[in-house]
């Protein structure tokens, strides 16, 4: 026996394609929902237009769901007590329940064919009319009817609109809209293929489900009073409608694939960490009142409210994301991020490399305030990992100068005097040999150790900058920084 107090929501994508970042919001918004109410989440795969339906969409949108630790409660794999939760496989349903509104003369067949649609549509266009279905139909005959269909004339269903009228929709975000009947089309139920439409399909499974909320993106507002007078017709209870804001791109238009990244796998594929496009895709169209911004889910959860949801379109503003990127990986521990390094080795050019744990922690440390994704340890530091053959044009020019060589010709003599050397023992070097060179040469030493400083910088990493010289050179060791060092000398300056 269901709790008519409990809460349930749905998220009911459509499986054509990747899964978009507002389909995340829209996921994320009702999980937040459900759990803060001790409600359930239902996810509902509405496949009925074929023509957009995409092989594997399905599996892909569960893997995302799934990294984004957006566990549903019931669904398509898990099962639940109102399935099955793929409309495809829900047919009989659908025409069930059409038939029930056949029957009392809420809903009736069209045969027109799609050249006299089209005609109609052109008609109304040339005489500044509204575009719709003229009802023609309507008045055929129960023995026309049935010619038709013995006769396998090919048809749609359609939902019979009152004209004159006002439908309200009490949306929770919004408020009250209203909308005029005049301007509604005698929408299509059932399609020529047998398949219901969205339309359709969503009201009666919302229904059959025990949907108490239907929250869904702004775009689907347009749709609602024909949802209105769907339930009306079955003689349903509406439930509660809450439409999010529409997402925009700076420059307030729609956010689209034109002006960038969409789907919820690019930012995957980039490196974002799910916990930082979580935390940023709940502050597009809601925030808690406060100054604060960093939050993980178990935090939003506990904060998020339906109410605080605005009504103006949200921006999406990538340099938050990647300051949440960036704070929220500064938050993970040393462990976390070297699983996430390794996972990321595995798959690159360094694969065949046997790194320890150690020195990747190393990397880690000297690393960490300047890295924003975990890839960035391997693209910004490149030469932890390999010997760099190539060198800064614009360092070579400004910190290669003529006696340079000279100078690291010393500096290694002196390095190779070095037993198992400590970070600060490459400080110390770098400072005695600055003396060496000041005592024979007439300059500071402090001069010669900043020539120094960037000259050797230079020879392990081939730029110019990057963490602490002498963590690199500790991280590198004696054997690889003189072996990088000389050959920066036999090579800096000969092209």
């Amino acid at each position: 026996m269901m709790d008519k107090n409990k809460i349930r929501v749905r998220f009911a994508p459509s499986p054509t394609g990747f899964l978009h970042i507002g389909g995340l919001r829209t996921a994320l918004y009702n999980y937040l929902f459900a759990k803060k109410n001790n409600g359930v989440f239902v996810l509902r795969i509405e496949d009925t237009d074929r023509s957009r339906y995409v092989e594997g969409a399905v599996e892909n949108l569960l893997n995302t769901l799934q990294w984004c630790g957006l566990e549903y409660d019931e669904g398509p794999v898990r099962g639940g007590p109102y399935g099955p939760y793929i409309q495809s496989e829900r047919l009989s349903i659908y025409r069930e329940n059409v038939q029930s509104l056949l029957d009392k003369q809420k809903a009736y067949y069209c045969f027109c064919t799609q050249e006299r649609i089209n005609n109609l549509r052109i008609e109304q266009e040339k005489k500044n009319l509204q575009t719709k279905y003229d009802k023609h139909c309507l008045n055929l005959s129960w023995t026309e009817i049935q010619n038709n269909l013995k006769n396998k004339i090919p048809y749609v269903v359609r939902l019979n609109i009152e004209q004159n009228q006002k439908v309200i929709v009490n949306d929770f975000i919004r408020g009250s809209v209203e909308f005029d009947t005049n301007l509604l089309d005698d929408q299509v139920l059932i399609k020529t293929d047998g398949y219901p439409t969205y339309h359709l399909a969503n009201v009666v499974d919302d229904h059959l489900m025990n949907i108490t909320h239907v929250i869904r993106g702004e775009e689907w507002l347009p749709s609602t009073p024909k949802h209105v007078l769907l339930y009306k017709a079955f003689e349903w209870e509406l439930p509660v409608f809450a439409h999010l804001p529409l997402l925009l791109n700076p420059d307030r238009s729609k956010l689209s694939k034109r002006q960038g990244d969409v789907a919820v796998e690019d930012y995957r594929e980039k490196g974002y960490l799910k916990e930082a496009l979580i935390n940023f895709v709940a502050l597009l169209g809601w925030n808690p009142g406060t100054e604060e911004e960093f939050f993980y889910l178990d935090d939003l959860v506990r904060k998020f409210s339906l109410e605080a949801v605005n009504k103006s379109g949200a921006i999406f503003n990538i340099d938050k994301l990647n300051w949440l990127s960036f704070e929220h990986l500064r938050k993970k521990s040393d462990t976390e991020v070297l699983k996430m390094l390794r996972q990321i080795l595995e798959k690159s050019e360094f694969s065949s490399e046997k790194y320890s744990d150690e020195y990747l922690l190393g990397v880690i440390e000297a690393m960490r305030p300047r890295v924003t994704f975990v890839k960035d340890f391997i693209d910004k530091s490149p030469y932890f990992f390999k010997f760099p053959i190539s060198y800064d044009k614009d360092v070579v020019k400004k910190r290669w100068k003529d006696y340079i060589p000279q100078q690291l010709e010393v500096l290694i003599q002196e390095l190779k005097k070095l037993e198992n050397p400590q970070k600060i023992d490459y400080e110390n070097v770098l400072k005695k040999t600055a003396e060496i060179l000041s005592s024979s040469s007439g300059l500071s030493g402090k001069e010669i150790k900043n020539d120094l400083i960037h000259a050797v910088r230079l020879s392990l990493t081939g730029v110019g900058g990057g963490p602490g010289l002498y963590d690199i050179m500790y991280l590198l060791g004696k054997d690889e920084t003189i072996k990088r060092i000389e050959y920066a000398i036999k090579n800096i300056g000969k092209d």
